[in-house]
């Protein structure tokens, strides 16, 4: 998708020329001068920033950390073949291998130790290619070097006489690097498009997308299909208090059922409602298993039946005896809660 002005990171070829070394290709060359440079070819590039590209220290060290995390050779190329190759359906031989990069403050950022073909070696001690020309990127706003890809042997110099800064060379075919990125390809195909979409395809599947996405949050939900969130915390809560109400309702009567025939004491009430309140099943399962007390129930005889001429309580029928045993009371203890009763 070629790019005009939407995004920061621009590309350009750059060109400097080969200092021959006793007739021999360098064993050095200039990739990039150091501060501000711009095409003097009559071009006006960079259009963005106006100031021009920027080499720097933190350029260079992001260069180098680059190559060196790379495990392939940079290539140098003829004419930036490697750029034009494939949409052409011609060949791209190399004229050298490099990978080794060096900043040099005031100077600029230099390539070492290049690896030269003997096709290039040859070419470049006969004149016959005078110049180097890298492709990078650059931020549109601070003109700063971003990222360099390869380079290639030309002889298309703008620009003489400074140093062994020679020319910048346009390649206007070349595709921006942007599309090779895994986002834009999750971008494209997530519109619907393919990777060779134009930026006015891609603005117009998005335009699109944005609309469809506005009218559907226009769009009032169905009431027979969906129900507002405040409407629902509303009636959860209504359903939570009317739970509360007849469990306190059904704990109430069971209470009043297990005191009316002995199975709840004066002693374990507390206990019993709580934990009717806590799991009324644990409540309906001890008021199954627990005897009725006959003594208890009624006017409980008025106390007569646990006492006998002396005052002193009698022994515990069989019935009684179960019930301390479930509420984990001595007879004694039992017969002085039938007592109080």
């Amino acid at each position: 998708m070629q790019s005009q002005n939407r995004t920061p990171l621009a590309v350009a070829a750059l060109s400097f020329e080969l200092n021959l070394n006793g007739g021999q290709p360098p064993k050095e060359f200039r990739l990039f001068p150091a501060g501000r440079f711009r095409a003097a070819d009559g071009s006006g590039r960079p259009a963005l920033p106006a100031a021009g590209w920027l080499m720097n220290a933190a350029s260079a060290q992001r260069l180098i950390a680059a190559a060196q995390a790379r495990q392939n050779d940079y290539v140098l190329d003829y004419e930036h073949a490697t750029l034009t190759a494939a949409k052409a359906g011609q060949k791209a031989p190399a004229a050298g291998w490099f990978k080794a990069l060096e900043w040099r403050e005031g100077d600029g950022l230099y390539v070492i130790a290049p690896r030269f073909t003997a096709p290039a070696a040859q070419h470049i001690a006969a004149l016959e290619y005078r110049y180097v020309s890298p492709v990078f990127a650059w931020d549109r706003q601070t003109g700063e070097v971003l990222a360099f890809y390869h380079a290639a042997l030309t002889n298309d110099p703008g620009l003489d006489g400074l140093t062994d800064f020679s020319a910048l060379s346009a390649h206007p075919d070349f595709s921006h690097p942007l599309q090779k990125e895994p986002i834009m390809k999750i971008l494209l195909a997530a519109l619907g498009l393919s990777e060779t979409a134009t930026e006015a395809e891609a603005l117009a599947a998005l335009s699109a997308k944005t609309a469809q996405i506005v009218a559907l949050q226009a769009q009032k939900p169905d009431p027979a299909k969906y129900i507002d969130i405040e409407s629902f915390s509303s009636v959860q809560a209504e359903l939570a208090a009317l739970k509360t109400t007849q469990r306190t309702a059904e704990v109430a009567a069971l209470m009043a059922e297990g005191q009316a025939d002995g199975r709840i004491l004066p002693q374990i009430e507390t206990w019993a409602r709580e934990l009717g309140e806590k799991d009324i099943a644990s409540l309906k399962t001890f008021l199954a298993g627990a005897p009725r007390v006959a003594a208890l129930q009624g006017t409980q005889t008025g106390g007569q039946s646990f006492a006998g001429a002396g005052g002193d309580v009698a022994a515990l029928s069989a019935e009684q005896k179960q019930v301390a045993e479930a509420m984990g009371l001595s007879a004694e203890q039992f017969k002085k809660a039938l007592q109080e009763v």
